[in-house]
């Protein structure tokens, strides 16, 4: 079926963000460092290898428990250079204000992000602003980019998963996507919860400095955990098998998903990761991540496989075995 406008499924960061990505994008601006399509893009300049990531945040609403869109925009963007080894140094802010957004807002919204930016120990060097008339956008839209530096002799990208590899996911799914939907909805619950929004450049450093076999890193933001693992098996010609009674999902979470009829594997998270690592090792970085802040509740979801490139497979708790597709359809729109 010919699509001929832009769906709000085109920004779910599932099958359809894809297809726009791969047959229009790519194809306009076509490169070879387009082409690796991994969190950030990896280049050389003068002998060194930098990586350079960029984001918009449209969150509704733009206050939420856990975090605000200011801090929600640094943190990803820290997140997506540290997907690819880099040691994030310098950010962009682009802010597009909508007409009568308050003073007060807008300042909190900075100091959430100057307190992010302190935390992941990076510099907001430079930026833009705009202001739109009342009812040409949403309060505000934030854009970051960054500027990170790869240490050498790392090489972490979407195309390193190996056959035996072990997936680690660095603690529970789904409390940012659900946490926004929540409070966009006016829903109360007895048991709170809040967004994960979390800097992860520290503790992908240690990781990285306990092995030099951590092969893969992936932040499952839009799409969630089901849509970045398709994106790797794809990029690594692999396949890939979780285990449904190893995913760490909070109870409360897991009720409120169930309630609304949705799959927490596709719901969107804002700090946490996916690392694919070596068989030998994955004891010790799964160590090294559960003694950080932001890995306390680590553990192994499942593992990389030779047969099936290409495809997720699920084993559920009956006992069967079900095909993880990427996320087919707009579960919750703005969500970042």
């Amino acid at each position: 079926m010919s699509i001929d406008k832009i769906l709000l499924d085109h920004g779910s960061g599932g099958k359809a963000s894809h297809s726009l990505i791969a047959d229009l994008l790519v194809p306009e601006f076509e490169n070879p460092i387009l082409a690796q399509l991994d969190d950030s893009a990896i280049f050389d300049i003068e002998g060194k290898r930098l990586a350079f990531s960029t984001d918009t945040y449209v969150v509704d609403p733009i206050f939420f428990p856990g975090g605000n869109i200011g801090d929600l925009a640094v943190n990803g963007t820290v997140n997506d250079l540290a997907m690819c080894g880099a040691t994030p140094l310098y950010l962009s802010v682009g802010l597009i204000i909508e007409e009568g957004l308050s003073m007060a807002d807008l300042k909190k919204i900075l100091k959430a992000m100057r307190e992010a930016a302190r935390k992941a120990d990076v510099l907001i060097v430079t930026g833009d602003t705009k202001v739109v008339p009342n009812g040409a956008a949403d309060k505000i839209f934030i854009n970051t980019s960054g500027v990170g530096l790869i240490p050498e002799g790392t090489n972490i990208s979407g195309h390193n998963a190996r056959p035996g590899d072990k997936i680690i996911i660095s603690g529970t799914i789904a409390d940012h996507g659900i946490t926004v939907l929540t409070q966009r909805e006016g829903m109360t619950f007895e048991s709170p919860i809040q967004s994960d929004t979390a800097p992860l450049n520290h503790m992908v450093r240690e990781m990285i400095a306990a092995s030099d076999q951590v092969h893969a890193l992936r932040d499952p933001t839009r799409g969630g955990v089901g849509t970045s693992l398709n994106e790797i098996a794809a990029q690594s010609k692999v396949g890939i098998k979780i285990y449904e009674e190893a995913l760490p999902i909070r109870e409360e979470v897991s009720g409120i998903c169930e309630l609304l009829g949705f799959d927490p594997l596709y719901v969107a998270n804002e700090g946490k990761l996916l690392a694919f690592v070596g068989p030998d090792v994955w004891e010790k970085v799964l160590e090294t991540m559960k003694a950080s802040e932001y890995g306390k509740d680590a553990c192994i979801i499942g593992e990389v496989v030779a047969d099936s490139p290409g495809k997720v497979f699920m084993k559920t708790r009956i006992g069967s075995t079900r095909i993880v597709n990427m996320l087919t359809g707009e579960q919750l729109p703005r969500i970042c």
